[in-house]
């Protein structure tokens, strides 16, 4: 199982407030980046000083973790991820369900925030782990072939949702940190994937999506789609 990071806090209508806007999962990263920064800056070595500098600045607003506004209308399902709505389409089969399903796939590049949001209300049913290769999380065959962890909720009205996080090019690490058994609320923070990658929606046949290709969306804010 991915290892996970930091604690949980509940969903609501409103933001919530932290002391800073930044994933724990990041403060190794920019605590290390900053003392080498800070080491090289003491050697006199300038140059290179403020180009560690500007690296610990991206590393810092990579790890950013925004609050944001849940909606609260009946059915709605939300984005789990910020990025670039890649597919909306049905299929068939996956590997984590055999009924026919739609599938809303969204691409993260390393500037959108990481920080992964649970889509709808409910109680995770399971959650599997698949290891895999690491192409480029924009291709197709990504989802089938790269590592992944899925993330299957049964909502409150009985309906079955998929989350899948998907590892790409330059993302080595998914992180999650809820179990089966767990209940989850809408837009609640449930992991992150580190540096790019790409999350699948599976909604029940029947739901009506909000997006098409091409469109932005961002995590726990944007609506995907309406469950009827």
């Amino acid at each position: 199982m991915p290892a996970g990071f930091g604690t949980r806090p509940e969903a609501s209508g409103t933001p919530q407030r932290r002391g800073l806007p930044i994933a724990s999962e990041g403060y190794p990263f920019i605590l290390g980046s900053a003392l080498f920064t800070f080491i090289v800056a003491v050697l006199g070595l300038q140059g290179l000083a403020v180009f560690l500098l500007a690296l610990t600045g991206f590393v810092c607003v990579f790890f950013r973790d925004p609050e944001r506004l849940i909606p609260q209308e009946e059915g709605v399902v939300v984005s789990p991820a910020d990025g670039k709505v890649l597919a909306v389409g049905m299929v068939k089969e996956s590997e984590f369900a055999a009924e026919e399903m739609l599938k809303i796939s969204i691409f993260m590049s390393v500037f959108n925030v990481h920080v992964n949001r649970i889509p709808e209300s409910g109680q995770v049913t399971e959650v599997v782990y698949h290891p895999g290769k690491f192409i480029s999380a924009n291709l197709d065959k990504a989802s089938h072939a790269n590592e992944r962890n899925g993330v299957s909720l049964k909502t409150s009205g009985g309906r079955k949702l998929i989350v899948v996080q998907v590892a790409g090019l330059i993302a080595r690490r998914i992180v999650s940190y809820i179990q089966t058994g767990d209940r989850v609320s809408r837009g609640e923070r449930f992991g992150m994937i580190r540096f790019g990658s790409r999350l699948d929606v599976y909604l029940p046949p029947d739901a009506s999506p909000a997006v098409h290709v091409g469109d932005r969306v961002r995590a726990g804010t944007s609506i995907l789609g309406h469950l009827s």
